[in-house]
């Protein structure tokens, strides 16, 4: 914790000078207090990732009864610990799981099918581990439609449907690049399931950058919200945006702008230059 409490400091002193600082303040009082009430759940501490929380399974359990879920062929879900449930439901219920690789650096995404796994492998196919034995790697030209999209959070506002993710940015880059490949667009549903302490009402929407997610639906462990939201979804990859830096740390990023930069003849411009947030 110690070690955390310093890594913080570092951080904050870092978001000084930086215009998205804000969203470093709304986060750290977010793990803060879910650590101080212990309503955070392993892997612990949470400062540094999308907080696995207390009650997860039951906020999992609403998410599974949405009409959006319920009719949804191919689900994507995020790889994080508190949407493990939602990941094991489903594949549970007969769907196509669409997940990325951990951070993208091994791999883009892979799909997993129900129907190879079995009662006794399709809670350990729900894993990081489990995704790489049982999953079929996927690359930018796969054909594919993914239905609804479940989406980890720090914080988000159900007024708004603004969220704040861990400050990394994968999100962001995985909606961009299913955009990219056709493979969802405006009208498909983002869904978040969080703890109720991760509602804040402090999100300023004038502040949000074109690249940010918002979500349609909120789960938590005692509510869903319908969001309603007025925030115009990402259309893609905006390399404007992309620092060098995230760059140089996602493989599959990088030949995707050699793709297009070949296909138009034409150089991608780059975002200004980063120092990237520490990793939990």
């Amino acid at each position: 914790m110690a070690q955390n409490s310093k890594r913080m400091k570092e951080t904050t002193v870092e978001a000084e000078d930086d215009p998205m600082a804000w969203k470093w303040v709304i986060r750290k009082r977010v793990w803060d207090f879910m650590e101080a009430q212990n309503i955070a759940q392993n892997p612990r501490p949470v400062h540094h990732r999308i907080p696995n929380f207390v009650g997860a399974s039951a906020a999992a359990k609403k998410l599974s009864v949405l009409e959006v879920f319920l009719k949804a062929i191919c689900v994507k879900v995020n790889p994080d610990s508190p949407q493990k449930q939602v990941r094991l439901l489903t594949l549970s219920d007969g769907k196509k799981l669409l997940t990325p690789q951990p951070r993208l650096r091994t791999n883009f995404f892979s799909i997993l099918e129900s129907s190879i796994l079995t009662h006794s492998t399709i809670n350990e196919a729900c894993t990081s581990e489990g995704v790489a034995k049982y999953g079929r790697p996927i690359g930018l030209d796969e054909k594919i439609k993914v239905d609804v999209i479940v989406i980890g959070s720090v914080a988000v506002d159900p007024k708004t449907g603004a969220r704040l993710g861990k400050g990394e940015g994968f999100a962001e880059l995985e909606y961009g690049m299913l955009r990219y490949m056709g493979a969802i667009d405006d009208s498909t549903p983002v869904v978040t399931s969080v703890h109720d302490c991760q509602l804040v009402d402090d999100i300023p929407v004038e502040k949000l950058l074109v690249h940010d997610v918002p979500v349609d639906i909120i789960c938590t462990p005692t509510q869903v919200i319908f969001t309603n939201t007025a925030i115009p979804k990402p259309q893609g990859i905006y390399w404007d945006k992309l620092s060098t830096q995230k760059l140089g740390q996602i493989r599959i990023l990088r030949e995707l702008k050699s793709r297009i930069e070949l296909e138009t003849g034409h150089p991608l411009p780059c975002g200004p230059s980063e120092r990237l947030p520490p990793t939990a």
